[in-house]
This record gives structure tokens, C-alpha cells and sequence, in this order.
């Protein structure tokens, strides 16, 4: 008898509706895993090397095609400098003109105050003397402007002509043998940028650089 009169009164019990999870402080929320250069560079390239990214320009000898020029879909690989001792490694998306490229690549900028995350189509200009792409100034979301620092970069490795046999059909274009006079994009890189607007992230923590920045360095 009691267990029926239990029943029936559970049965006539208003039910409590369920409750949306309260929001949680942002260390507390689920976040995007920590992601090193190497791997992203590697999923969007196609370029199966592994290792350190200081490691990639030899590894790529005889296997892919090398040189001086941006291509779509090639890798940047840059030497290790100050504290980015063990290099950097980032997808070339788009070349913009002689001297602006757009990279993909993941833990350069700290974003919303976080390592390892990822950039897409974000700046770097090339800021060498010979404007053969031996050093490098990068977007970098913490500033929505160019990093000061001119990045040493061994060059870039390109998909094609995996096999050392096949590089002949990769056509790359020679570094200018005499120095170029600085171009407009050169000079501009150097100046101070007005109102530069601020980074745009998507959900995913990805940064792109405004478009509008690309206006004012041709400026």
C-alpha cells in the first residue's frame, strides 16, 4: 500500500524543467586545443615532414622543390631566432604582390591571451635589402598591426616535386642578382599605421588580419 501511495504522488509531482549550464568564467570554459606550427602547417600544405620546424628546410632537400619566391601553397620556413629557438613554419594562402604574402599558421600570436592558437590570412611583408624573402615581418594580433621584428626566413618548400627527380617542373623565379630600389609596400611597412583596426576573431580563436590594412601599407 505505501509503495502505491509513493507511486501516485510521484506521478502527480510537477517535474523540474532542466536547467541550461550556467556559464562558466572564461579559464573555465572549454578551450581550443593547444596547436604547434608544425602540424598545422603540414595539414594545409600537403607537405608530409615532421620534426622541429628549424628542421624542415634540410629535411626538404631532395625530397621537395626550394627556393626564394611565395607560392600559393608553399611553406615559409623561418631560421630559429632569439626566443624562437626551435623556427617557425607557416602556409603561404595568397601572394599579394612582390613583397606581401598571406600566411597560414598557428601558435605565432597569443590569442585572447592564449598560445597555440591559429591565424589565417594574416600579413607578412618581406623586408629584406634584396627583396629575396630572407627576412620577414609578420602580423601579430596583439598589437592588429606588423610585428617590429624582421624574421630571418631560409626560404620557402614547395608541394610540388616530391620526389627530387620532379623539381624541374616546379618553376621557380631567381632572386634579383643586384639590389631592387625599396618599393612603396617596402617603405610604408616601416611607417607607423593610423588607426590600424582591430583583430577579428571567429569562435574557433582563428585571427585574420583587417583588410583594410593592406590599403594603408600601399598607401
Amino acid at each position: 500500500m505505501a509503495l502505491r501511495i509513493a507511486l501516485a504522488a510521484a506521478l502527480v509531482l510537477p517535474v523540474a524543467p532542466a536547467l541550461a549550464e550556467p556559464a562558466l568564467p572564461g579559464a573555465a570554459r572549454e578551450l581550443p586545443a593547444y596547436l604547434e606550427c608544425v602540424p598545422y602547417a603540414r595539414q594545409v600544405s600537403g607537405i608530409q615532414i615532421y620534426g622541429d620546424a628549424w628542421t624542415w628546410w634540410d629535411q626538404a632537400d631532395g625530397r621537395y622543390a626550394r627556393g626564394r619566391s611565395p607560392m600559393a601553397g608553399a611553406v615559409m620556413a623561418f631560421e630559429p631566432h632569439g626566443s624562437m629557438r626551435l623556427g617557425h613554419v607557416a602556409a603561404v594562402s595568397r601572394v599579394l604582390d612582390g613583397r606581401t604574402v598571406l600566411l597560414r599558421h598557428a601558435n605565432w600570436s597569443p590569442i585572447d591571451g592564449r598560445r597555440g592558437q591559429i591565424e589565417d590570412d594574416v600579413l607578412a611583408i618581406d623586408v629584406s635589402p634584396g627583396n629575396d624573402w630572407s627576412e620577414v615581418r609578420v602580423w601579430y594580433a596583439p598589437i592588429a598591426d606588423l610585428g617590429t621584428t624582421a624574421w630571418p626566413v631560409h626560404g620557402f618548400i614547395y608541394p610540388d616535386g616530391e620526389r627530387s627527380g620532379e623539381m624541374a617542373s616546379v618553376q621557380i623565379a631567381a632572386a634579383p642578382r643586384e639590389p631592387v630600389s625599396p618599393s612603396r609596400t617596402f617603405l610604408t611597412a616601416f611607417a607607423p599605421l593610423n588607426a590600424a583596426p582591430p583583430r577579428q576573431s571567429t569562435p574557433a580563436g582563428r585571427a585574420k588580419a583587417p583588410v583594410d590594412l593592406l590599403a594603408q601599407l600601399r598607401r
